[in-house]
């Protein structure tokens, strides 16, 4: 029995069983019903940012699982999905309740929860690699995941500005194009609008406004190619549902950045639809299509007979319509139409123990294929780089000689045909054919080639030079893996030489470095088995030898005595001095033992002269210098440190230069008291850079107030002069 939690949720649940029965009415709704109460249970007395109760965004999750007609297990995960991470729940409560296979889920997307966004490339590379792995296991993973995001942007109005901007951000560049590689585009065109939206509102609001001035003409104009159409369509027996169809505001800007256009000038802005019973209806309709308007060359895409690897089907082509304005028609059956609009989720066909769709791998082969490469792929910058090509690309169709298609990402070459067919194909092509006609190996295949690869068993085998044409990561991981099993002795050799150039370079040896003890981090950094596997990867470039040489050196600095540290970190700084083409400001220091090195004065305690100081030797960014009493030198850094150097003020520091101090007052709140604190420090001359003050119920006011001053002189003495104003009782400065 369904507990009375608040009339509103009763009813938002009521419609998603009324959704679910629509489209399974033999649902397991005793399972949903009981997954509903215990995740109200345990979100109970929480809410979400915008106030709400927090059980409102799992109900919203699972409605969007249920609009994508999933599975009731999926749709349990889904009110369940934040069980796990928000609430004192385990996954061990959710396996007892609810089962494995819904625990899992669960799991699943509380891991994928975990996985941080961020734009440095190695970590962001693992966090993708973690994602691949939880889409493997179960799409369904990635699925619930995907209705989780879109919910949470469509309340992303609730957070502050930085946060939307980082949300929106990691939406568009890892979940967007995610969406679109698993086919479910009714989620991926609103993930992008409103990404587009917080991401660029001047010009995602600036194209709202375009559109609209056109709308009702736009609207007339196809309504009235719909009429003549549907007109046609029944003259000649054929059953099709006719509508408009909106373009996308972020694939409108997209196209109007990359190709440089203005809005009129976007041709499939007007489009129509056409659903049909048959695939031969899709192609009645367009020979219909193309008698009563004039096709434009060059623009039409049958996706019907190569389907994209999403499992997208279509027929496209733009005409030219009523007052020579061009639009879009797209043609297709009811069930292309339905996987056009949740991909992969529309072949979903839940049996007890696994997937019904038989050719659910196939549809999949892009994941086995990443997967594949991924396992190889120790260079972080690599893996993105691939990834970048893999997942986030279009794809162009091309033919064998016997009429087989073979789908391949946009700007490929006859180097990633051959290895997409096989190994050996690639490993002894000596030439290629396109259409008949002899082409170089770094030819750019397009879409409806006729390849012909040309082999001879007196191959020597792959090229080098191959790993810079071939553009899909399939084709680099098999020539990489030729040269690490044909030419392993001389990859051996050419890495060795190659570290130890880079070694030398940095003043090193191989007898210094290359001990267990360093080699041993690396391996497990890198996933090395030898010295041997290390210096192969370097040579075929899977890893460079600036990144092995670095982590050596930082594990051999480290069994240095603390003098000898100190010294190595200050060449390294000179280095990066002599490196630096900018003038380097003046600060008033002078770091002990070195010249022309870059200084910052640290901002968490302000010092200026006259205070006692230290200097923290930073990587890349020279030397750090604080106050000795700076909270952050006392309390994370231990004595003896090796970064720690001595540094100490100019003699005679120059007129010119000022420093930022930050001092709070505690003072009895009366009127006029922050007129009189201001005049003191006008009188002064002092500039007042920033002032916050804050009254409390006790009726005592606390200011934090910046000052620009020259030395500690300066500000004893205004601070002796603020002493002095009536009701204030306390004068620090800020640590």
């Amino acid at each position: 029995m369904l507990i009375e939690w608040g009339t509103t949720m009763i009813d938002e649940f009521m419609r998603l069983k009324e959704m679910i029965s629509k489209y399974r009415p033999e649902a397991n709704f005793e399972l949903i019903e009981k997954a509903y109460v215990f995740s109200k249970q345990a979100h109970d007395g929480q809410e979400r940012v915008s106030g709400d109760p927090y059980i409102v965004h799992p109900l919203a999750v699972a409605t969007i699982l249920a609009e994508l007609e999933m599975d009731e297990s999926s749709i349990a995960a889904g009110i369940l999905h934040d069980t796990i991470e928000d609430t004192e729940y385990t996954f061990d409560k959710i396996q007892k309740e609810f089962g494995t296979e819904i625990a899992e889920l669960v799991d699943g997307v509380t891991k994928l929860t975990k996985i941080p966004y961020t734009t440095k490339q190695e970590i962001q590379a693992e966090n993708f690699r973690k994602m691949f792995l939880a889409m493997a296991k179960d799409i369904r993973v990635i699925i619930i995941k995907l209705c989780d995001r879109l919910h949470n942007m469509r309340t992303l109005k609730f957070m502050n500005k930085d946060k939307q901007i980082k949300i929106a951000r990691e939406t568009l560049e890892i979940y967007a194009p995610l969406a679109h590689r698993l086919g479910i585009n009714r989620i991926k065109w609103e993930l992008e609008d409103l990404s587009f939206r917080y991401l660029d509102d001047k010009n995602y609001y600036d194209l709202v406004e375009k559109i609209a001035k056109k709308r009702r003409e736009r609207e007339e104009y196809i309504q009235n190619i719909i009429k003549e159409v549907k007109k046609k369509t029944e003259e000649v027996g054929i059953n099709a549902d006719i509508q408009g169809r909106a373009k996308h505001l972020y694939s409108i800007y997209k196209k109007m950045t990359s190709q440089n256009k203005t809005i009129d000038q976007i041709y499939d802005l007007f489009a129509i639809r056409l659903i049909v019973d048959s695939v031969k209806d899709c192609y009645a309709a367009l020979g219909l299509m193309h008698e009563m308007f004039k096709p434009m060359p060059g623009r039409f895409k049958d996706y019907i007979s190569l389907p994209k690897p999403n499992m997208y089907q279509s027929l496209h082509s733009t005409v030219i319509g009523p007052e020579g304005i061009p639009f879009e028609i797209q043609i297709r059956t009811w069930e292309m139409h339905r996987v056009a609009e949740v991909g992969i989720a529309a072949h979903w066909q839940y049996k007890e123990g696994g997937y019904g769709e038989k050719t659910y791998a196939e549809k999949l082969s892009w994941l086995r294929q990443m997967l594949d490469w991924q396992k190889d792929a120790r260079d972080p910058d690599e893996f993105m780089e691939n990834l970048k090509i893999d997942l986030f690309t279009d794809e162009v169709f091309v033919f064998t000689p016997k009429g087989d298609v073979k789908s391949l990402k946009a700007g490929s070459t006859p180097i990633d045909f051959a290895y997409s067919i096989h190994s050996a194909i690639g490993n002894r092509m000596i030439g290629a054919k396109v259409n008949g006609r002899i082409v170089n190996l770094d030819y750019e295949l397009k879409n409806g080639d006729i390849v012909e690869i040309i082999t001879s068993g007196a191959s020597n085998g792959p090229s080098r030079d191959w790993l810079k044409i071939a553009k899909t990561s399939q084709a680099r991981n098999k020539i990489n893996q030729w040269f690490k099993k044909e030419k392993r002795e001389e990859n051996i050799e050419q890495g060795k030489e190659i570290v130890e150039k880079e070694l030398k370079r940095n003043g090193l040896t191989m007898n210094q470095v290359l001990k267990s003890e360093y080699l041993d981090v690396v391996f497990k950094k890198y996933n090395f088995h030898s010295i041997e596997d290390l210096f192969a990867a370097v040579a075929l470039g899977a890893i460079t030898a600036n990144k092995i040489v670095s982590r050596l050196k930082d594990e051999y600095r480290k069994t240095l005595p603390q003098e000898e540290q100190t010294d190595m970190l200050l060449s390294q700084i000179e280095k990066e001095n002599k490196k630096k083409t900018k003038s380097v400001p003046e600060s008033g220091v002078v770091v002990k033992g070195i010249d022309n090195c870059l200084v910052r004065l640290s901002r968490c305690c302000n010092p200026v002269p006259g205070d006692e100081i230290i200097g923290y030797i930073t990587r890349g960014r020279g030397v750090s210098v604080h106050r000795k009493d700076c909270p952050n030198i006392k309390n994370n850094i231990i004595d003896g440190d090796a970064r720690l150097i001595e540094v100490y003020w100019y003699k005679n520091v120059p007129q010119n230069v000022s420093y930022l101090a930050e001092i709070t007052i505690k003072a009895h709140d009366r009127t006029g008291l922050l007129v009189e604190i201001t005049n003191a420090i006008g009188e002064a001359r002092i500039p007042l850079r920033a002032i916050n003050a804050r009254s409390n119920k006790d009726l005592t006011v606390l200011m934090h107030l910046t000052l620009e001053i020259s030395n500690t002189e300066q500000l004893d003495r205004i601070i002796a002069k603020l002493n002095r104003i009536r009701d204030v009782y306390e004068i620090s400065r800020n640590k």
